[in-house]
């Protein structure tokens, strides 16, 4: 998680993150709520920052009013330009990028029409230009009478979370980034200051600004998006002079979510190139874990009980992925499949995972293998993988078993092993020395 550090805006304190260190400054206006810290922890955004950190230097904020910010009243469009220019001070950036999504399209739009100097390039993505619904504007969210239903009812509703399947579609059913949503809300402000922000947000319109922007423009929107019409963009398009509009498939509204197609028109629009496509085949050390004994747990507790120890246990699996690095892959039943660029703290996270299960009365079996792997998507497959899950396979309750090529690349790491012996692993040709790791 990038450090945390606060730029002063008259009065009030802003707080801001920068991440990498590419030539090129992109200060993000993200949407509605936002809470710097809590943000970080979805695995989807993460990844979204660091790819854009790779070609820039990633500048993030929390509007003043939520979130790591000053929790003051909620501000005009033209005070949180101004902590946006204090941000861009305190970061030592004279000229920017300044990409918007969502409510934070018309302040990036405003920006740059009046800051031309200051503002690189305009980027919107899946960016907004009027909230409020009307005759003029059918595209709009809601009326001012729907939208007066909706907030008498939002001490019902604000942080339960299940708000981002609505916002991104893709993810429904997933409680993880259920959970993760309701912690973003009930971090960022209470249910009042919300109302006051998307008060303000609903009486939004920078349509008459938009010919006024005169900086390259990129404007991103997916044909489906959820929550922002795509007429939004294509009206943006069709008014800021010389702009490059690009439609994408989907309706996933925020753009860290399935970003790859996002991140490329991105990149090549600040940097003349495509973001390069991820390489076939890659090294890595896989990590299989599964609990021990799952049947019975789930007969003793039943499908309920089960489901909830279930999602204790992923949790404290994810905490010691995020800790060491560790990449999540896949997750099936009470198994994880995860990833690591180094076999000492693949390791290392393995046998912390045995000790962070403990406490639930769960025990888990956990094998490691580094090889050579294929990469489809986000997907990690060959056969580096499948002597993984049967390395797992092999293991005791509460154990961490290894492959010979794991073993002999942490030398001088201080690890201790126990050998194992010669081992047939189901499927792989030959026989395999097997390591346990000495907790």
């Amino acid at each position: 998680m990038p450090a945390t550090r606060y730029a002063k805006s008259g009065d009030v304190e802003i707080a801001y993150q920068t991440l990498g260190d590419g030539p090129i400054d992109l200060v993000w206006v993200m949407g509605f709520v936002t809470h710097l810290d809590v943000y970080w922890e979805d695995p989807a955004y993460r990844s979204f920052c660091e790819r854009l950190a790779s070609f820039s230097r990633l500048i993030l904020f929390d509007k003043r009013g939520m979130g790591l910010s000053d929790r003051v009243r909620i501000a005009t469009l033209e005070e949180r330009m101004d902590d946006v220019r204090a941000v861009m001070d305190a970061a030592g950036s004279e000229r920017a990028a300044v990409m918007g999504t969502s409510e934070g399209g018309p302040m990036s739009i405003l920006f740059a029409a009046t800051y031309p100097e200051r503002t690189r390039a305009l980027i919107l993505c899946g960016g907004e230009v009027k909230e409020e619904r009307t005759e003029d504007w059918p595209w709009g969210e809601s009326t001012w009478e729907e939208f007066a239903v909706g907030m008498s009812t939002i001490n019902e509703w604000w942080g339960r979370g299940d708000q981002i399947w609505q916002m991104n579609p893709s993810t429904q059913g997933d409680e993880s980034v259920r959970r993760w949503w309701s912690r973003v809300q009930t971090n960022a402000m209470n249910p009042g200051a919300a109302v006051e922000f998307m008060r303000m947000g609903q009486g939004i319109d920078v349509r008459q600004i938009l010919p006024a922007v005169n900086v390259p423009t990129l404007i991103v929107h997916r044909i489906g998006d959820s929550v922002c019409h795509v007429e939004n963009g294509r009206f943006a398009a069709a008014q800021v002079r010389g702009a490059r509009y690009v439609e994408l498939p989907g309706n996933d509204h925020a753009p860290w979510v399935h970003s790859d197609d996002i991140l490329a028109e991105i990149r090549e629009f600040l940097t003349g190139t495509r973001e390069p496509a991820e390489p076939d085949r890659v090294l890595a050390t896989v990590l299989f874990t599964d609990i021990v004994g799952s049947t019975e747990q789930l007969h003793r507790l039943g499908d309920s009980g089960w489901r909830s120890l279930l999602e204790r246990h992923h949790a404290a699996v994810r905490a010691e992925l995020g800790r060491f690095r560790g990449r999540e892959i896949d997750t099936a039943g009470d198994g994880f499949l995860a990833a690591f660029d180094g076999p000492a703290r693949a390791i290392r996270c393995a046998a912390q995972i045995v000790e962070a299960v403990r406490p639930l009365d769960l025990e888990i079996r956990a094998g490691l293998h580094t090889g050579e792997c294929e990469v489809v998507g986000d997907k990690l497959v060959g056969m580096a993988v499948h002597i993984g899950a049967r390395v797992a396979a092999e293991a005791n309750p509460s154990e961490v078993l290894v492959s010979r090529t794991v073993h002999d690349l942490v030398a001088g790491s201080g690890i201790d092993f126990e050998e194992r012996g010669a081992h047939a692993l189901k499927g792989v040709p030959g026989t395999w020395e097997l390591f346990a790791v000495r907790q």
